[in-house]
Order: structure tokens, then C-alpha cells, then sequence
């Protein structure tokens, strides 16, 4: 099937619903090495009109480090793409700094582990590199025992830029506000839900104007 296809099927399907505004991010799975990486940013790269920004990687985190990735990850930068990692989830500390240092990404999927590491939270404070952080996906995968075990809180008190999400709502039955209504449980307050909230806006890669937009809807809330 050629790429544009299947791409043109989840644009058609997000076009449906009206008043939400999504982009999309390609998805490179390490198993399948830096070869088929290589021939998927090809693929994307024909398709970027149907509104694909960025890319990603997941797969077997522990048994597939991010090293062979490099150059692949460099092409995506040149191209244009913005670039993600899932890191520090199955792995530990070791495989965010090599995303942060092999594949140069804008934000870190996951980082739970990153707690792991007291000079690599000093070093994601200070870059203000974004955490995409799941606490319920982390808690049934079992990275963590339970809820209030998650790092999350600490992350935010440190001032790490955290943002909040749903892994894959259809696999854990969950939905973003479900995840913050969790945190709320947990005590995380309005206001602390709220610079969340702010986190994502400005850690996504949408245009400044939708940025501008979402950021004043939030005001409504303050």
C-alpha cells in the first residue's frame, strides 16, 4: 500500500471532528533497526501535507539503545520534522541521556526514570527539555507500584517541564482528563494542573497562533 493511503485514511478520519486541530507524528520502532527508520522518514516525508510534524521512536526500549538512531534522527532534523524519543520507561536514566545526546530530540517520551539520576534531572531542568509523561500508562505497565509512587510531582516541584498524557487510551481505558482528574486525587492543585496544562501548549509544535489561542482559553480556568 503506498504511504499516502493509509496517512490520507487518519487525515479523512480527523477531519471528521470538528474544532480540534491535529497534526501527526511518524513513529520508528527500534526493533526493526535504523534501516527501516530510514526507509519509514522517507515514506512520512511524501506525506507531510496531511499534516505530519514530527517523529518518534518506540519499540524495545531496553534491548534497542537509541545510538544507530543518529543519523536517521539528523536526516529528520534536516528535513524539517520535529523529533521525539521513548525513553526511560522499560530503560533507565542511561537511555534518556542518549536521547538527549545521540539523537539531539526535542522532548522525551516517558522520562520516568529519569528520577533515577540526580545530575540528569539537574540537566532536563536547565534545558527545559519536556517530559511527555503517562502516570497511568506507567502504572499498569508496572514502572511504577502505584500512583502516588510516580515522580511526576517531584518532577514539577524541581522545575522540570512536565506535561501530562494518555499513552493509548483504547490499551489502558483511560483519557487526558481522567489523568488529571488522578492528580487532583492525589492533591496536585488547580494551579499546579493548570501549569501543566500551559507546559503542553508550549512544548507542542503547533503553530504560534493556535498557541496563542489555547493559552488565552486557559484563562477561563485560572
Amino acid at each position: 500500500m503506498a504511504p499516502q493511503q493509509p496517512t490520507e485514511a487518519i487525515r479523512a478520519g480527523l477531519d471528521r471532528v470538528h474544532g480540534i486541530e491535529v497534526r501527526l507524528v511518524a513513529d520508528f520502532v527500534r526493533d526493526f533497526g535504523p534501516e527501516q527508520a530510514a526507509r519509514v522518514l522517507d515514506e512520512v516525508s511524501e506525506v507531510r501535507d496531511l499534516g505530519v510534524i514530527g517523529v518518534g521512536i518506540g519499540g524495545s526500549e531496553l534491548e534497542f539503545p537509541p545510538g544507530p538512531f543518529a543519523d536517521v534522527y539528523r536526516e529528520a532534523r534536516r528535513r524539517g520534522f520535529r523529533t521525539s524519543a521513548h525513553a526511560g520507561e522499560a530503560a533507565g536514566a542511561e537511555s534518556v541521556w542518549g536521547a538527549i545526546r545521540q539523537l539531539e530530540v526535542d522532548r522525551i517520551g516517558r522520562g520516568t526514570r529519569a528520577a533515577e539520576d540526580e545530575r540528569l534531572l539537574d540537566h532536563l531542568a536547565e534545558r527545559r527539555v519536556p517530559l511527555e509523561m503517562c502516570p497511568g500508562s506507567n502504572v499498569r505497565t508496572g514502572v511504577v507500584v502505584d500512583l502516588a509512587s510516580h515522580p511526576i510531582r517531584d518532577f514539577m516541584k524541581r522545575g522540570l517541564v512536565v506535561t501530562v498524557n494518555t499513552d493509548d487510551p483504547t490499551m489502558f481505558g483511560n483519557s487526558l482528563a481522567g489523568e488529571y482528574r488522578a492528580l487532583a486525587d492525589l492533591g496536585v492543585t488547580r494551579r499546579e494542573i493548570l501549569g501543566l496544562a500551559r507546559n503542553a501548549i508550549e512544548s507542542s509544535w503547533a503553530e504560534p497562533e493556535s498557541k496563542r489561542r489555547l493559552s488565552e482559553g486557559l484563562g477561563a480556568f485560572a
